[in-house]
Protein backbone atom coordinates (compact mmCIF):
# COMPACT_ATOMS: atom_id res chain seq x y z
CA UNK A 1 0.00 0.00 0.00
CA UNK A 2 1.51 3.50 -1.01
CA UNK A 3 1.31 6.64 1.35
CA UNK A 4 0.86 10.03 0.38
CA UNK A 5 3.10 12.38 0.93
CA UNK A 6 1.17 15.43 2.33
CA UNK A 7 2.42 18.73 0.72
CA UNK A 8 1.37 22.56 2.03
CA UNK A 9 0.94 25.17 -0.27
CA UNK A 10 3.16 27.14 1.29
CA UNK A 11 5.76 24.75 -0.08
CA UNK A 12 4.37 24.49 -3.37
CA UNK A 13 4.16 28.08 -3.40
CA UNK A 14 8.02 28.21 -2.66
CA UNK A 15 9.08 24.93 -4.98
CA UNK A 16 7.29 26.67 -8.21
CA UNK A 17 9.16 30.01 -7.02
CA UNK A 18 11.98 28.54 -6.99
CA UNK A 19 11.76 27.13 -10.40
CA UNK A 20 11.86 30.66 -11.55
CA UNK A 21 15.58 30.47 -11.46
CA UNK A 22 17.20 29.02 -8.19
CA UNK A 23 18.05 25.59 -9.99
CA UNK A 24 19.87 24.20 -6.33
CA UNK A 25 16.42 24.95 -4.72
CA UNK A 26 14.59 23.38 -6.88
CA UNK A 27 16.68 19.93 -6.65
CA UNK A 28 16.90 20.44 -2.52
CA UNK A 29 13.07 20.49 -2.46
CA UNK A 30 12.58 18.06 -5.19
CA UNK A 31 14.34 15.53 -2.83
CA UNK A 32 12.77 16.21 -0.30
CA UNK A 33 9.47 16.25 -1.25
CA UNK A 34 9.23 13.97 -4.39
CA UNK A 35 5.26 14.91 -4.84
CA UNK A 36 6.23 18.33 -5.09
CA UNK A 37 7.51 17.32 -9.12
CA UNK A 38 3.31 17.17 -10.32
CA UNK A 39 2.33 19.98 -7.67
CA UNK A 40 0.77 23.46 -9.12
CA UNK A 41 0.07 26.37 -7.38
CA UNK A 42 -2.87 28.78 -7.88
CA UNK A 43 -1.77 32.37 -7.82
CA UNK A 44 -5.48 33.51 -7.72
CA UNK A 45 -7.57 33.81 -10.85
CA UNK A 46 -7.15 30.24 -11.75
CA UNK A 47 -3.69 31.37 -12.68
CA UNK A 48 -2.31 27.54 -12.31
CA UNK A 49 1.32 27.63 -12.09
CA UNK A 50 3.57 24.17 -11.71
CA UNK A 51 7.68 24.52 -11.78
CA UNK A 52 7.51 23.48 -15.36
CA UNK A 53 5.68 26.20 -16.22
CA UNK A 54 7.82 28.69 -14.14
CA UNK A 55 10.97 27.47 -15.98
CA UNK A 56 9.15 27.60 -19.00
CA UNK A 57 8.13 31.16 -19.19
CA UNK A 58 11.43 32.78 -17.85
CA UNK A 59 13.56 30.50 -20.19
CA UNK A 60 15.49 28.48 -17.89
CA UNK A 61 15.92 25.27 -19.79
CA UNK A 62 18.67 23.86 -17.18
CA UNK A 63 15.82 23.88 -14.34
CA UNK A 64 12.87 22.91 -16.89
CA UNK A 65 15.00 20.07 -18.79
CA UNK A 66 16.51 18.80 -14.54
CA UNK A 67 12.33 18.65 -13.56
CA UNK A 68 11.98 16.45 -16.95
CA UNK A 69 14.46 14.19 -16.35
CA UNK A 70 12.82 13.49 -13.04
CA UNK A 71 9.17 12.70 -14.61
CA UNK A 72 7.73 16.08 -15.04
CA UNK A 73 4.86 16.24 -17.59
CA UNK A 74 6.00 17.84 -21.07
CA UNK A 75 3.90 20.23 -22.23
CA UNK A 76 3.27 22.97 -25.61
CA UNK A 77 4.69 25.54 -23.50
CA UNK A 78 7.79 24.04 -22.36
CA UNK A 79 8.28 21.89 -25.56
CA UNK A 80 8.01 25.48 -27.37
CA UNK A 81 10.62 26.89 -25.05
CA UNK A 82 13.11 24.31 -25.49
CA UNK A 83 12.67 24.07 -29.35
CA UNK A 84 11.31 21.12 -29.46
CA UNK A 85 9.47 22.19 -32.79
CA UNK A 86 8.14 18.15 -34.02
CA UNK A 87 6.34 18.17 -30.27
CA UNK A 88 4.48 21.45 -30.88
CA UNK A 89 3.41 20.40 -34.09
CA UNK A 90 2.37 17.40 -32.87
CA UNK A 91 0.17 18.62 -30.09
CA UNK A 92 -1.01 21.72 -32.70
CA UNK A 93 -2.41 19.01 -35.14
CA UNK A 94 -3.92 17.15 -32.51
CA UNK A 95 -5.38 20.46 -30.74
CA UNK A 96 -5.22 23.18 -32.93
CA UNK A 97 -6.90 25.56 -30.15
CA UNK A 98 -3.78 25.25 -28.10
CA UNK A 99 -2.13 27.85 -30.59
CA UNK A 100 -4.11 30.52 -28.72
CA UNK A 101 -3.95 29.23 -25.22
CA UNK A 102 -2.32 31.14 -22.74
CA UNK A 103 0.45 29.47 -20.07
CA UNK A 104 0.68 30.72 -16.60
CA UNK A 105 0.47 33.85 -16.26
CA UNK A 106 -1.57 34.50 -19.17
CA UNK A 107 1.65 34.57 -20.96
CA UNK A 108 0.97 33.27 -24.80
CA UNK A 109 3.17 30.05 -26.45
CA UNK A 110 5.20 32.41 -28.79
CA UNK A 111 6.46 33.98 -25.68
CA UNK A 112 7.33 31.02 -23.86
CA UNK A 113 9.40 30.30 -27.65
CA UNK A 114 11.00 33.96 -27.35
CA UNK A 115 11.57 32.94 -23.87
CA UNK A 116 13.87 29.87 -25.19
CA UNK A 117 16.61 32.22 -27.33
CA UNK A 118 18.72 30.64 -30.49
CA UNK A 119 17.42 27.08 -29.23
CA UNK A 120 14.08 27.92 -29.46
CA UNK A 121 14.08 30.00 -32.85
CA UNK A 122 12.55 27.31 -35.47
CA UNK A 123 9.75 27.07 -33.14
CA UNK A 124 9.32 31.13 -32.71
CA UNK A 125 9.51 31.34 -36.69
CA UNK A 126 7.21 28.48 -36.65
CA UNK A 127 4.20 29.84 -34.67
CA UNK A 128 5.20 33.40 -36.29
CA UNK A 129 4.04 32.13 -39.69
CA UNK A 130 0.83 30.11 -38.66
CA UNK A 131 -0.34 32.71 -36.04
Amino acid sequence: MRTEECITTELVREFVMAAHGDLEKVQELLAESPSLLHASYNWGGSDWESALGAAAHVGRKDIALYLLEKGARMDIFAAAMLGELEVVQAILVAQPEALRASGPHGISLLQHARMGGEQAQRVFEYLTVIS
